[in-house]
């Protein structure tokens, strides 16, 4: 199987750790990972903000890039649903038939790490070792647009030395929603104390999430608090072996 990373501009700038965990991890199974140098973004940002006819060089481009692998991780579950719920829409509106059979083709092989995980490999035991109290977040494109369901959870719970605790009002949004965060501050605000509450409540040393936008927004929080808690990407705690404590 011929699997491309698709790092996102996010992660890429701020959080570059969590790409070489995915292919630390897919290596680890026993499968080549590719990093197409000529990827960009896939137009979250501006479809979020009404850019929509900016969007369609970002679309052309990811189907050029990424249209001759099998499947497309990325590790960030808003970008994926941004990929497989809106590039369809942009190439449909722009009249492009060719643009839109190709998004069409690819769109289906693009997945979520866990996605790709469970569904794909058929796996949830991926030999990690990560001991200490872990917390888990169900991002809101994870849980409503993709509908990962328990697959991130079924690979945390095969983790030896994991102490997997659960989250009261998980599926409670972060509050963050990129320019949400910025446009409506104050209640962006009141939903990170609440999550942050619900976060301390559970005693963990550490929360993850499939998305580091929602870790910076609520690890931001809980930094500014001081409550000690760490925030680590899924990807990074399926990475992490027993080599790795010592």
């Amino acid at each position: 199987m011929r699997i491309a990373l698709f790092i996102t501009c996010f992660n890429d700038t701020m959080y570059p750790r969590t790409g070489k965990a995915v292919v630390a991890l897919l290596e680890r199974l026993g499968h080549t990972v590719d990093f197409p140098r000529a990827q960009a973004c896939c137009g979250q940002m501006h479809l979020n903000t009404g850019y929509r006819p900016q969007t369609l060089p970002m679309v052309r481009r990811f189907t050029e890039v990424f249209g001759g692998y099998d499947a497309i991780v990325t590790p960030s579950a808003s970008c994926a649903g941004t990929i497989r719920h809106h590039h369809r829409t942009v190439a449909r509106e722009h009249s492009d038939p060719v643009l839109a059979t190709a998004v069409e083709r690819l769109t289906p092989r693009v997945y979520e790490l866990s996605e790709l995980l469970v569904e794909v490999l058929g796996v949830t035991d991926v030999g990690a070792y990560f001991p200490h109290r872990v917390t888990y977040h169900p991002t809101c494109h994870s849980l409503r647009m993709l509908r990962v369901g328990d697959r991130p959870l079924s690979l945390l719970r095969a983790v030896k030395g994991i102490d997997l605790v659960e989250l009261p009002s998980a599926e409670s949004c972060c509050g963050f929603g990129g320019t949400f965060a910025l446009k409506n501050a104050d209640t962006s605000h009141a939903m990170l104390a609440d999550k942050m509450r619900h976060v301390q409540e559970t005693g963990a040393e550490v929360l993850t999430a499939g998305d580091n936008s929602c870790l910076l927004h609520i690890g931001g929080g809980l930094s500014r608090l001081r409550t000690g808690i760490g925030t680590r990407h899924l990807a990074e705690i399926l990475a992490s072996t027993d080599g790795d404590a010592r």
